[in-house]
Order: structure tokens, then sequence, then C-alpha cells
């Protein structure tokens, strides 16, 4: 008897800088997700395809859940929220090396207003002994009494697969929602975008990053040799912000666009010629059409 075909949708959830996006780009085995070891990296729901011959499986990486600042943190608290009870099956990612916190607590306490089914993944496990992680595990069930869990590291792949088979488990019969060499829904101008954003917020110090945004202005290949011209435009908040992404004479921007040129050309499978200015836009987190603008619909 043939066996019939599962799909559904997944979603990611913990604190910031949990490793979602780690997890999720090593699940797919592509770098979709941007990684930073900066809190509040993913801004938007990110849908990313894992199509196998029995199943497929759409990850949504959602941002970390935290206390909103600003329209922007409104947006993204609100994004990760309505994820819940829209999918078949919630990965709660828990940092076990950095120790359970009030914001994991937190979580587990709008889980259980979920019917949705729960699989507790304990990250980070490449950085404890096993005994240091049954502590942190014992510590977890003092607040939240999860029916399904395993040990994960997303850096080293430990039980990937047997994540990947109890999320399996979950799903219902159903159509293959994506083409098979889909891997995300995103847009590649947002993905791009993204990859630069990752970059500044991997190189820049701590007070910048949260106040930056990346639009890409205009994308075109050549047609006299395969070269994409890509020109990209850095919105920031203040004026001294605008100067220490610029850098001394250039350089912080310039390692910027290196670095993000380089993972645009293997997205794309073509050389770049990567563009990169900066604009002050004063309070563009709290102003909704430059949200918008750059890809945050509210």
């Amino acid at each position: 008897m043939e066996r019939e075909y599962r799909s559904g949708f997944v979603a990611i959830i913990g604190r910031p800088n949990v490793g979602k996006s780690t997890l999720m780009n090593k699940m797919i085995g592509e770098k979709i997700a941007i990684i930073s070891d900066k809190p509040q990296t993913t801004r938007s729901r990110i849908h990313c395809v894992l199509t196998r011959e029995e199943y497929q499986i759409v990850f949504v990486d959602t941002p970390g859940l935290h206390k909103p600042k600003n329209r922007l943190g409104e947006y993204m608290v609100n994004t990760a929220m309505s994820t819940l009870n829209e999918v078949d099956v919630i990965i709660f990612v828990v940092d076990i090396a950095a120790g359970v916190g009030s914001g994991d607590k937190k979580i587990a306490e709008t889980l259980a207003d979920v019917d949705t089914p729960v699989i507790v993944a304990f990250n980070k496990a490449d950085k404890l002994s096993s005994e240091d992680i049954e502590k942190e595990i014992n510590k977890f069930k003092q607040f939240y009494n999860f029916s399904d869990g395993l040990v994960i590291s997303a850096l080293t792949g430990k039980n990937l697969d047997e994540l990947e088979s109890k999320i399996v488990s979950y799903l219902p019969e159903g159509p293959q929602y994506y083409p098979e060499t889909m891997v995300t829904d995103q847009p590649e101008r947002l993905i791009i975008a993204e990859m630069i954003r990752e970059k500044a917020l991997q190189l820049l110090k701590e007070e910048v990053p949260h106040g930056i945004g990346v639009e890409i202005m205009a994308m075109k290949e050549r047609e006299d040799k395969p070269l994409m011209d890509i020109h990209a435009i850095i919105h920031c908040e203040k004026k001294s912000h605008k100067a220490i992404i610029i850098g001394k004479g250039g350089k912080m921007l310039k390692q910027i666009g290196q670095k993000a040129r380089m993972d645009i050309e293997n997205l794309l499978g073509i050389k770049v010629y990567l563009d990169i200015w900066v604009k002050v836009s004063e309070d563009w987190r709290n102003n909704q059409r430059a949200l918008r603008e750059l890809g945050y619909e509210q």
C-alpha cells in the first residue's frame, strides 16, 4: 500500500538569540535566515521549505519574542504570536547553554493556551556536559510540563535527523505546497537585503545595528557580461550612526559590502557589483510607511 504524502507548517519559536535561524538553515541545507550573535536578528516571518520523497515541511522562522520598544518591535512580536495557532507543529528552541531564563518562562506561559503540538529543542548542547544538560532540563520541567523534546545542536547537526522525524510524525496528510526545488518563498531582493543587514549586525557596535534597515534600490544583470549590479541603501536613525557605518575612510562600509557580496554571489550563482549607500532616516522604526517600504508589513 502506497504511503500517504504528509505536509504542514512548523513554527520555530524561542527568545532572541537561541539559535532559531541557525537551526532552520541547517535543516534545509541553505542559508536563508540571517544569523548574528545580537538578539532580534530576524524581523519577519520567513518560510523555508524542506522537501523529501514522502513529505514536505514548511518552516516559519519567526522573530524572537521580546518586549517591544517601538512599532517595529510590536510588529516583530505580533508576527511571532500570530503564527502559533496557524501551524501544525511548534518547535520551542531553548538555549540550554545559557540556562533557562525568564524569557523561556514567558513563552511557556503563552504556549499553555495553544493547542498546537510542541516539540522542545534544547539547543547548543555541544557546549555542555551531559550532567549539566540534565540539570538544565530539570529546571525547565519545573515550569513547563512538555510531552515531547530532545537535546540538539543546530551548529553541529546533533540529533537533527531525529528532530525531523518527530516533526513528520505530527504532520497531517496533505499536498506538496511548494515545488521540490524551492527552498524559500522570500523574494531575492529581501534575502539580499537581509544578507547585507547580517554583515552590518556582525561588524557594527552594539548601539547601531537595531537602528538599521536595508533597502535594495535596483538589481540588474549586465548584458555584456555575467555580472549583477546591485544598488542598496542602509537606513539608519542618526547622523552619528551614519559615520560609524561608513567608518574612517569608508573602511567599515567596504567591509560590510565585501562580506555581503560573497554570500550574495553564492545565492545568485553570478558575480556581483554591490554599491551601498548610507542614508539617515530618523525614527524609521516608528514610521509605518518606512516599515512597509523596507518589507515589514503592518
